[in-house]
């Protein structure tokens, strides 16, 4: 397994921890990470655009006037698409654009963005952050002391002050390990695992 330094907020290394081999040191596939964010990326898009066609303009279905005799264009009714506020000819559909990847794919893939943080050490194992109080000040000196002003911090539970402490600083995103997921690990040049989130990685992988 392989062994890496935890550190404390102050960026001092107080002991060392054992990563599991099957989830931090697999080999990395760009081809498989691209398929998981394309279809994660793709599952977030809304696909409500929509027109409204001629048959669902409100309105008359009564011919504006006789089709011979007036030296005008002959006309239908007043939701013909022709005509200012009539029905669209050509225009988007609700669709769905998610993407199906096999389960088995994306574990694989969300191994493999681990991995790539270990090999380009960009992981930094904390072995806690605990905040008396919400106070973005004081976490921004964290981040700064332990080098991750850019990073995705990973909780093993939900901590609140945390969380909100770090809402108003840009570029640091908190999550759990429930949501930790392919695109936000690669999104952000740092990786921060709190130690015992680590447990839950290895349960949720392994």
């Amino acid at each position: 397994m392989a062994v890496v330094d935890v550190i404390n907020i102050a960026g001092e290394v107080v002991t060392q921890t054992e990563l599991n081999e099957t989830i931090f040191n697999v080999p990395v596939k760009k081809s498989v990470l691209h398929q998981v964010v394309t279809a994660q990326l793709a599952g977030r898009r809304a696909g409500s655009a929509s027109v409204k066609r001629r048959s669902d303009v409100r309105g008359s279905r009564h011919k504006l006037y006789r089709q011979k005799g007036t030296g005008r264009a002959r006309k239908g009714d007043i939701k013909s698409p022709v005509l200012r506020g009539g029905g669209v000819v050509f225009g988007p559909d609700p669709r769905d654009y998610s993407k199906k990847v096999l389960k088995k794919v994306r574990k694989l893939a969300l191994k493999m963005a681990l991995s790539s943080k270990v090999q380009e050490q960009q992981l930094i194992v904390v072995d806690r952050i605990d905040l008396d109080e919400i106070k973005t000040r004081v976490f921004a000196g964290i981040v700064k002391t332990i080098d991750a002003t850019k990073a995705l911090i990973v909780t093993g539970e939900k901590n609140e002050r945390l969380e909100l402490s770090s809402r108003n600083i840009p570029g640091v995103k908190i999550l759990q390990t429930e949501g930790l997921n392919v695109y936000d690990i690669l999104k952000y040049p740092k990786l921060v695992i709190l130690q015992p989130a680590i447990e839950g990685i290895e349960g949720r992988l392994g």
